[in-house]
């Protein structure tokens, strides 16, 4: 667990520690990052790190390391990669005793392509086994889970599982869009979905064009990368700005920014929960790993 006390605001401003469940995807990381301005087309000199991650695991994780107990639901990768993705869940704390595996070959990796400066160039998905999350697989999950204080999904699971997840839940429901590729599943589950209301979508500006016409959503965290967050709240849209660092790898500051929300909880204003997930972005956005475990 992160100490706490370099989180001065966090200490200030944190009610009870909450549980929470996160449903989405966990997969391998596998991070290039080139050692000079990165070539299309060419092979570059770099550095190749495999890490844990996917926006479900990587949010789980970020929550753990911020004290919350995480209940995390995911199909886990039915290969080596799954495996090791897996254990790394057991080693942060994070529950994973409802999770299952793919079968073999249903993979869930990830390829990101890093410019000298850690800002990521290209990147490919294979989530394969997050196809398996469905409605019906989440139903049974939910009937031993037991009560959590808020809901947390990733776009990379079906689009019919996440309205169900909508119209299934009483608590805070808070979804992250993922990418431009999936940020559309959001829209589709809003649609097919009865209640056509959750509280809380953090999206990037790619993410956020998809979903501008999207009605529904309490509050809507845009992160803008170096230039910081915008957040808008009914009529009411604010500014902050990113917080100094060093950036050595940009792959899962979203995540981070994402959990430091969540975790300044739903009764938290826009701006508390803005300046805890800023700063969560700030510390992952300083280590190589996807998520930042050093103590702060």
């Amino acid at each position: 667990m992160w100490n706490l006390s370099f989180f001065v605001f966090l200490h200030q401003t944190k009610h009870l520690t909450m549980r929470i469940c996160v449903i989405g995807g966990a997969n391998a990381d596998i991070i290039a990052t080139s050692f000079s301005a990165f070539v299309p087309g060419d092979s570059n000199p770099g550095m190749v790190h495999l890490t844990a991650g996917g926006v479900g695991r990587n949010i789980a994780h970020n929550l753990a390391l911020l004290g919350d107990e995480v209940v995390f639901l995911t199909l886990f990768g039915g290969d080596d990669f799954g495996r090791f993705t897996a254990e790394s869940c057991r080693k942060a704390h994070i529950d994973i005793s409802l999770c299952d595996y793919a079968a073999p070959g249903a993979r869930s990796c990830f390829l990101s392509i890093n410019d000298c400066d850690g800002e990521m160039v290209g990147g490919v998905a294979d989530m394969a086994a997050a196809d398996g999350i469905t409605p019906e697989w989440l139903a049974k999950k939910m009937e031993q889970l037991g009560d959590v204080d808020a809901f947390v999904a990733d776009a990379n699971i079906p689009v019919g599982t996440l309205a169900y997840l909508i119209d299934h839940t009483d608590k805070p429901l808070y979804a992250d869009a993922v990418s431009g590729a999936k940020a559309a599943k959001i829209k589709e589950a809003m649609a097919m979905s009865v209640k056509k209301h959750f509280f809380t979508l953090k999206c990037n500006q790619i993410e956020n064009a998809i979903l501008a016409d999207l009605q529904g959503v309490d509050r809507r965290f845009v992160s803008l990368g170096a230039e910081g967050l915008d957040v808008v709240e009914g009529e009411a849209k604010q500014h902050f700005a990113a917080l100094p660092c060093h950036v050595v790898n940009a792959t899962g500051a979203g995540d981070a920014l994402m959990a430091g929300i969540i975790h300044a909880g739903p009764e938290a204003t826009i701006a508390e929960a803005a300046h805890i997930g800023l700063l969560c972005a700030k510390h992952n956005i300083e280590s190589l790993d996807t998520v930042n475990q050093q103590q702060p």
